[in-house]
């Protein structure tokens, strides 16, 4: 990892550690609440039950959280995961019914936090981009 990475890993990491380490325990309305608003955005999660939705979704960002926060996975790697994470974030904000005023891409305020989320696209595209142009330079 790049000395200058680490701050936007570190933080971003622990964030998303938090949330993992907050969903670990999420069981009935809170894992059903949370699974229906996904299943809204990504349809092929209807597969999953919200307790296995939610555990799943904890262990993801655990994973996340801690492959940003380890200074020996690659920038190019965790990038692309926050990347695909964020993205995923991103879309939820898209296609949940109320997040946005109508026919705009700006949020309403229970949207929010959702539309805070892009943010996360952008750190994890800077990882990749800045790996991949570091690599460029060096070969």
């Amino acid at each position: 990892m790049k000395l200058t990475h680490a701050p936007l890993r570190v933080a971003i990491g622990a964030f998303i550690l938090n949330s993992g380490l907050s969903k670990r325990s999420l069981e009935g309305e809170a894992a059903a609440g949370l699974h229906g608003m996904a299943v809204g955005a990504i349809p092929q999660l209807q597969q999953f039950a919200p307790d296995q939705f939610a555990k799943l979704l904890s262990r993801a960002e655990l994973a996340l959280g801690a492959a940003l926060l380890v200074p020996f996975v690659p920038s190019l790697l965790a990038g692309a995961g926050l990347t695909a994470f964020g993205a995923g974030l991103v879309q939820l904000y898209l296609k949940t019914p109320g997040m946005r005023e109508q026919n705009s891409l700006r949020p309403t305020q229970a949207g929010i936090g959702l539309a805070k989320d892009v943010w996360l696209v952008g750190a994890g595209l800077t990882l990749v981009l800045d790996a991949l142009t570091h690599r460029r330079k060096h070969l």
